[in-house]
């Protein structure tokens, strides 16, 4: 099966950043312990200062690393991703952040077990590595691009990443989202078979459906990845009726997710997942 039609089934579970209530999100780890409990994993890329594709949500890396405790790095505010070298971005704790923080509270209700301090460290993770492990495995997965088109030219952003899954020959087992509507024309012209979809948060890029779907057609998307505060069931009948995939994003409570996919929904990204 093809990831495109994967994404046009139902009911459908998607591990957001991987296991992220059970284990430092978009590491290793995190996606290995997803793996049997969800239909396909979400992560994040974007770049480093050299241009090394990296899985990795937030603009700065203060939230999910060590950062700030190290010596070297005492002057780098705000620490921006982009503004570190690949080698530098090697020299950080990706995972003892997890469980200081205890970000859904699995650590306090004793659903997660807190290992010793130095089985704590999580390793960077890049773009490559992942791709290495989804081929090894035959597993889908959505990858974001985030939006750095400050930093880095559109064009040259989806290159870097279009050519990581060229060489690991996983073309049939990813679709690429961005919040950058730009990048994804560029996709389909790239990489002509490669699905992709619009991701919206606080309010759709057109009010009236049928602009809305004009416009995913000239971007040429398969799907459209939207906020759960942006579901309306007539707008979700209408999108499935015109061809596109939808999920939404982030839903973890159990009920709201029968709702969604009662609206006719494909997936649903969760953090609890693993």
């Amino acid at each position: 099966m093809k990831m495109l039609e994967l994404l046009n089934r139902s009911n459908l579970l998607s591990a957001h950043r991987g296991a992220r209530a059970f284990y430092a999100e978009n590491t290793l780890k995190a996606l290995e312990m997803s793996v049997g409990h969800c239909d396909f994993m979400e992560v994040d890329v974007q770049l480093s200062r050299d241009k090394v594709a990296l899985i990795m949500h937030d603009a700065t890396l203060e939230r999910t690393t060590n950062v700030k405790a190290l010596e070297q790095f005492r002057l780098r505010a705000p620490y921006r991703v982009c503004d570190f070298t690949y080698e530098e971005l090697c020299t950080l704790d990706y995972g003892s952040w997890f469980y200081e923080a205890d970000p859904f509270h699995q650590i306090a209700q004793k659903k997660v077990k807190v290992p010793e301090a130095n089985a704590r460290y999580e390793p960077l993770l890049t773009l490559s590595e992942l791709l290495r492990f989804i081929a090894e495995k035959q597993l889908f997965i959505n990858i974001e691009i985030k939006d750095i088109h400050e930093d880095f030219e559109d064009e040259e952003v989806v290159e870097i990443v279009l050519e990581e899954i060229e060489r690991w020959h996983v073309e049939n087992l990813v679709v690429i989202s961005s919040f950058r509507a730009a990048y994804l024309p560029l996709c389909k012209r790239k990489m002509p078979t490669l699905p992709t979809a619009l991701l919206v948060a606080r309010k759709h890029p057109h009010a009236k459906i049928d602009a809305l779907i004009e416009y995913l057609k000239t971007l040429k998307v398969d799907g459209y990845n939207l906020s759960d505060g942006l579901v309306e069931s007539e707008m979700i009948h209408r999108l499935r009726e015109e061809g596109f995939f939808v999920n939404v994003y982030t839903v973890n409570n159990k009920l709201r997710q029968k709702e969604l996919f009662a609206m006719g929904i494909n997936g649903v990204f969760s953090d609890f997942c693993g």
